[in-house]
């Protein structure tokens, strides 16, 4: 369990299933993914964001996604989060018009710094799950073409699409390939005996674990991103010729009912 890390990683994980969700316009599940995270980006209420965690797990649910994969992927950069949670609870200017309930020297304590917190600890999860669910109904060929007819007009204006749409997919395909990474270099590392058995020895044991893997990933990561760039190169990958593509996409009905239905939505989570 020490070296599982791509068990963790849900984001950029296509999961095929029979689901409504999945059976949408590929640009409709991009645009109406883009509106939930902006929505869930801009609200600043708590009752905001619980409507939009009730949404996201209905969401989840209906596009046969597990609930226990979803949140899997929160485990990882949980500690890193509770530690800004309370950066939040401690060093939160308090406001003018409450007093803080408890104050130690710069430390204090207030309505606000709490609210903050929990926000904090509410937002980041929604995220989360937001692009767990965008990824896991949208297959990477789907995302491809769905962003390239989305930012088709941008050509006009002289936007490199292909080459954006690109990165975004290269950057998607590498989330799971660099946890896999990470794996062989713990792996490799505890071979040569590094301390890697105590599974529950506190966030500051967890962090000497992870440093010693930053720079050996790194490399790996440059090395791959060189060997990418040198396959591309020798098979005459050009952004600037036109592609043609194997999927027409089609809008229906159910997509602009779907497309309608996010945006009340959205607006209501902004908005409540």
């Amino acid at each position: 369990m020490a070296f599982e890390f791509q068990r963790f990683v849900t984001i950029g994980q296509y999961l095929p299933q029979p689901s409504p969700i999945h059976r949408l316009d590929p640009r409709i599940r991009l645009v109406t993914g883009s509106l939930f995270l902006a929505a869930l980006t801009a609200t600043t209420r708590l009752p905001g964001l619980l409507f939009g965690l009730v949404i996201l797990f209905g969401l989840l649910h209906v596009a046969r996604v597990p609930l226990s994969y979803a949140i899997r992927g929160l485990l990882p950069s949980l500690p890193f989060i509770l530690l800004l949670a309370l950066i939040q609870v401690f060093f939160s200017p308090a406001s003018t018009e409450v007093a803080p309930w408890w104050q130690a020297g710069p430390l204090t304590v207030s309505p606000e710094g709490l609210r903050s917190a929990l926000m904090l600890l509410m937002r980041f999860p929604a995220l989360v799950l937001a692009l767990t669910l965008i990824t896991a109904t949208t297959s990477t060929s789907e995302l491809v073409t769905g962003l390239e007819s989305l930012l088709r007009p941008l050509q006009k204006l002289g936007f490199p699409t292909q080459d954006f749409v690109l990165m975004i997919r290269v950057a998607l395909h590498f989330l799971p390939l660099l946890a896999r990474e990470m794996e062989r270099i713990a792996k490799a590392q505890a071979s040569r005996g590094a301390d890697w058995g105590r599974r529950n020895g506190g966030l500051i044991h967890r962090t000497r674990q992870i440093l010693p893997l930053i720079v050996p990933l790194f490399l790996v990561t440059l090395r791959r991103a060189e060997n990418l760039a040198l396959a591309m190169e020798a098979r005459g990958y050009h952004s600037h010729r036109p592609r043609s593509s194997m999927h027409i996409l089609r809008i229906h009905p159910v997509d602009i009912l779907s497309l309608c239905v996010t945006v009340m939505l959205s607006v209501g989570i902004a908005l409540l």
